[in-house]
């Protein structure tokens, strides 16, 4: 008996290893560590949306030449330790070729260095803060920088209100991609020789922007620009509006989901948004992208859906040329890792966000940027709206 119970058991673990080992090689393994929870979740669902659809999209057109692709999804959470002990079970458990990810840049300081230590490629989706793609030779990102994204938000609201003077500047102090962001707003503020009136700080937890509001509005500002998170940065619109501001409003990068329309609700009428990505991106694979997440969705993608989507296309179309010349089914891991960070390097990519590349230490070459208006409808529902440059 005791031996006939030994046989069963040694049959099963058998049959678990072969189950197993098909599995893997019957499939390529990506990671995605995004924020589905927390306080950042509305942009990290936004992103797993993305992901999945092109998940679908690029198995449907073959896969990594005949082999299917297989998202494998860790929650980050919102904050540093969730990202690296997601990036953790990806790289040691699951053991992906590469992770898109993570949410925030706040988390890519403190996961990313994981990644690069294992020398595992990662494809940052959102993080846009200063100083991403050079905490390592895997790190890059199809996000394009603050530097670059924001100061184009600041001209369309002086194309709207050429007499601009005074500006309050207010940003979440505990966050990396904000304080980034409101160091370049208001050196593109002084560029342009406006007044900085007064600059508030907030945390991207907060919820009650009464002293910080009211400091900006006793500056007697003619345009606000707000750094934060869709949460924080709706509630501070709403409440800067309630206190009686009816001037213009630069929202940053985390201002860009529909998923702030119910936070400020009416009140985020006007908001001034620059935008790495347009709906009306004319190229194949956007009105591909687009209509698939219509079906699914109905209403039109927003950025950073579109930039997750883009960073398993560029996992994807890298891990072909990888596959032309290194089989990846008989190639050991970690040269498949390095072999992969090689080709998405030197790829070009036409994506949903116009036609990419990368420079050598990982940063995004984009060539195409849009600047939207928030519309609120009567009926609650919001929209991007194009400025016309």
């Amino acid at each position: 008996m005791k031996f006939l119970k030994q046989l069963v058991i040694a049959v099963i673990t058998c049959l678990l290893v072969i189950a197993c080992s098909t599995d893997n090689s019957s499939s390529i393994a990506i990671g995605v560590a995004v924020a589905q929870t927390g306080n950042v979740s509305l942009f990290g669902q936004e992103q797993v949306i993305g992901a999945k659809i092109a998940e679908s999209y690029f198995n449907a057109q073959g896969g990594i030449n005949g082999t299917p692709i297989k998202l494998i999804f860790q929650d980050t959470s919102g904050d540093e330790q969730g990202a690296i002990n997601a990036f953790q079970t990806l790289i040691n458990q699951d053991q992906v070729l590469g992770i898109v990810g993570p949410t925030l840049s706040q988390q890519a300081f403190g996961a990313d260095p994981i990644a690069e230590r294992a020398k595992v490629p990662v494809i940052a989706p959102s993080n846009t803060a200063k100083g991403i793609p050079q905490i390592g030779a895997y790190i890059s990102r199809i996000s394009a920088p603050v530097s670059i994204v924001a100061p184009n938000a600041l001209k369309v609201a002086l194309k709207l209100n050429p007499n601009l003077k005074n500006v309050a500047v207010l940003f979440a102090q505990n966050d990396a991609y904000s304080k980034s962001e409101t160091e370049i707003f208001q050196t593109v503020v002084k560029e342009q020789e406006l007044n900085i009136a007064t600059v508030q700080k907030f945390q991207t937890t907060d919820t009650d922007f009464q002293t910080q509001a009211t400091n900006a509005l006793n500056a007697k500002p003619d345009l606000v620009i707000i750094s934060g998170l869709a949460a924080d940065g709706g509630n501070l619109v709403k409440q800067l509006r309630e206190l009686g501001y009816k001037g213009l409003i630069v929202g940053g990068n985390g201002f860009n989901t529909s998923n702030v329309f119910p936070v400020c609700q009416k009140d985020c009428d006007g908001i001034i948004v620059a935008q790495a990505y347009s709906p009306d991106e004319v190229s194949p694979i956007n009105q591909a992208f687009r209509k698939a997440y219509e079906e699914q969705n109905q209403k039109l993608p927003p950025q950073f859906s579109a930039q997750a989507f883009t960073a398993v296309q560029v996992f994807v179309e890298a891990l072909k040329t990888v596959d032309r010349t290194t089989k990846l089914s008989t190639t050991p891991l970690e040269q498949k890792r390095q072999e992969l960070n090689k080709a998405i390097l030197g790829g070009q990519y036409l994506t949903p966000l116009g036609e990419i590349s990368f420079t050598p230490d990982g940063e995004i070459n984009q060539k195409q940027f849009y600047v939207s208006q928030i519309k609120m409808g009567t009926d609650g529902t919001g929209k991007f709206e194009l400025v016309k440059s």
